[in-house]
């Protein structure tokens, strides 16, 4: 059995330059000069797209920056009340093909979510995690070289204005947080940290 990979908290960034630590951090695990990790933070507000750039928006104009990112997945929104896990794993050293890792990060945020008697799926076809009350989790990942980055945005205590401006998954759905559905609920930063407990669970 793998031990456990090193969960590190990195609290309010913005995302251009996170998403290049997470390039350079991918790069180095590939050329093994660096370890597996599992970081976590939240962004200031902004859009991200994935590479395919899917136009997913119900305006032209957006109440924050918008830009186009390596990960897959449509436009979605990031920002302040949100806890994003980014993991950065080799899957080609471990074994796991995409749609295992993709199981693997869904199941880890439904069986964190139920931690909070929070009831939560997966839908057939349509990568996140959804409850009665709309998407709460989304999922965009990015593998080069066997290696894995990016990861999943879940919505704790989101200002859902700016998920008005676009179309969740194109299904038409509203997103929700976790504080609609459970008022009492830890620091976004515990939150993490059960959340990394939960997928090292599931990975390992």
């Amino acid at each position: 059995m793998l031990n456990p990979i090193t969960a590190q908290w990195l609290g309010r960034q913005d995302y251009p330059q996170q998403w290049q630590a997470l390039q350079h951090h991918a790069k180095q695990l590939a050329n093994q000069q660096s370890h597996e990790i599992i970081y976590g933070c939240e962004h200031n507000p902004i859009y991200t797209t994935g590479k395919r750039g899917i136009d997913n928006r119900y305006t032209k104009t957006l109440p924050a920056p918008w830009i186009k990112t390596d990960r897959g997945g449509e436009t979605t929104y990031h920002g302040t009340g949100q806890v994003m896990l980014y993991p950065i794993i080799h899957l080609r050293q471990r074994g796991v093909n995409i749609r295992q890792y993709i199981e693997i990060l869904e199941v880890s945020t439904i069986k964190l979510l139920k931690i909070y008697n929070i009831y939560a799926t997966r839908r057939c076809g349509k990568p996140g995690i959804w409850t009665n009350q709309g998407k709460i989790a989304a999922i965009g990942i990015r593998i080069s070289r066997g290696v894995a980055y990016h990861g999943m945005a879940l919505n704790v205590d989101v200002d859902m204005r700016y998920f008005n401006a676009i179309n969740p998954c194109g299904l038409g759905l509203k997103a929700v947080n976790i504080c609609d559905i459970q008022p009492q609920y830890p620091t976004l930063e515990g939150i993490f940290q059960a959340w990394s407990e939960t997928f090292n669970k599931e990975l390992i």
